[in-house]
C-alpha cells in the first residue's frame, strides 16, 4: 500500500475537548467498567478501569478553521471517547480499529466529500485505503464506524 500517516485527534484538540467539547459542554469523565471503547486520543480500545470521556469533536470543522477552507455543509460533529485525562498516544503507526465495518470518507482539499467505501470486513480496509489515497484529488481519508457513524481517525498521504 501506498505510504500513509494515521492521525489520532492532536493533543492540543484533546486538551480543548476535555475542558470544552465542540459542541459547547464540559464533558464528564467516567471511570468504563467494562473496557472497549475505542479511544481516539491513543487509538486503541480502553481498558477496564481506566477514566474516559465521551466528547462531541468536529474533524474538519477545525480542520478548516485551521487551513481557511470552507467545508460548507460537510462540516458535522459527532461524539467520540477520549482518555479523560492526557494519555501517552497512539504506540506504533498501524491501521486500527479495522476489525469492524469502517466507512471510508474521502475529501478534498476545500473539505468537501469525494465520496466514501464501506470496508465490510478487515480484507476489505487496505484496498478501499489505498484506492482512496491513490486518487490525486483526495487529500485525505477520514475513518467512520459504520454503526454509529462516528470519526476515529484521519489517514493522509506520507
Amino acid at each position: 500500500m501506498s505510504s500513509h500517516t494515521v492521525r489520532p485527534i492532536p493533543p492540543a484538540t484533546l486538551e480543548e475537548l476535555r475542558a470544552a467539547d465542540d459542541a459547547g459542554r464540559v464533558p464528564t469523565p467516567v471511570t468504563d467498567d467494562e473496557g472497549g471503547a475505542p479511544l481516539r486520543c491513543c487509538l486503541r480500545h480502553s481498558r477496564p478501569g481506566e477514566r474516559i470521556a465521551l466528547v462531541s469533536y468536529a474533524p474538519l470543522r477545525r480542520w478548516a478553521a485551521a487551513t481557511g477552507a470552507d467545508p460548507g455543509p460537510y462540516d458535522e460533529q459527532g461524539p467520540v471517547f477520549v482518555h479523560a485525562e492526557r494519555c501517552a498516544g497512539p504506540d506504533g503507526d498501524g491501521l486500527p480499529f479495522t476489525n469492524s465495518h469502517r466507512t471510508l470518507r474521502r475529501y478534498s482539499a476545500d473539505g468537501h466529500i469525494l465520496g466514501g467505501r464501506l470496508a465490510e470486513d478487515p480484507g476489505a480496509f487496505e484496498p478501499g485505503l489505498k484506492e482512496a489515497l491513490d486518487d490525486p484529488a483526495v487529500a485525505f481519508v477520514h475513518v467512520r464506524a459504520v454503526e454509529y457513524g462516528c470519526f476515529l481517525y484521519e489517514v493522509t498521504r506520507g
